[in-house]
């Protein structure tokens, strides 16, 4: 058994679905140091956006699309809207005062909806790349589909969700907290 919802986490003060990847160039930059700036102003927000974030997620991207679309997933954009599966106390205090948008699964068509477990940063198999170690489990270097889901869960169980709001060495943890779902297109945004 699994959540039969998503959930999309974004700063308060901020739209969701707001994605970095949409951006280029010197707009690109100027939010990434917003962010950065941000999080050293304020001690509860903690993620992080160092330098070679971009071209970590450029390549995690370009990987996970390309699989998706292998497994008969028709993406519509270039780069996904992302969700959890269910909800996570993680992800959500991983910043001051989220927001989220929940959605059911049943909203979802099949074609539009990829799934990694865990985060598709870790799953794509990039971060070694990047000088953070990743023990290699079954599921990772995989994209799996909406109608995959209850096999994954079935196969590898859900992810135990972390609530201890420690976030000072997250990206050297192991980082098995959250199935990660992929909306390949804009349909979320009808919602909000």
């Amino acid at each position: 058994m699994y959540p039969k919802f998503v959930t999309h986490y974004h700063l308060s003060d901020k739209k969701p679905f707001l994605n970095l990847s949409d951006l280029g160039g010197k707009e690109l930059t100027k939010v990434i140091e917003a962010l950065e700036n941000r999080r050293k102003k304020c001690d509860d927000f903690n993620r992080v956006y160092g330098g070679k974030y971009m071209e970590l997620r450029k390549k995690t991207e370009d990987k996970l699309r390309k699989l998706f679309i292998d497994a008969g997933g028709k993406p519509q954009r270039k780069s996904p809207h992302y969700f959890v599966l269910g909800e996570s106390f993680w992800f959500k205090h991983l910043c001051p005062n989220t927001a989220e948008v929940r959605i059911p699964l049943s909203y979802f068509s099949n074609d539009s909806v990829s799934i990694t477990y865990p985060d598709s940063l870790v799953s794509m198999g990039y971060m070694p790349d990047f000088g953070l170690s990743v023990e290699q489990k079954p599921y990772h270097n995989r994209v799996f589909k909406l109608e995959d889901l209850n096999w994954v869960v079935e196969k590898f169980g859900l992810p135990r969700d972390d609530c201890r709001k420690e976030y000072k060495n997250y990206i050297n943890e192991e980082f098995e907290k959250f199935i990660e779902v992929q909306v390949w297109d804009d349909s979320p945004l009808d919602l909000v």
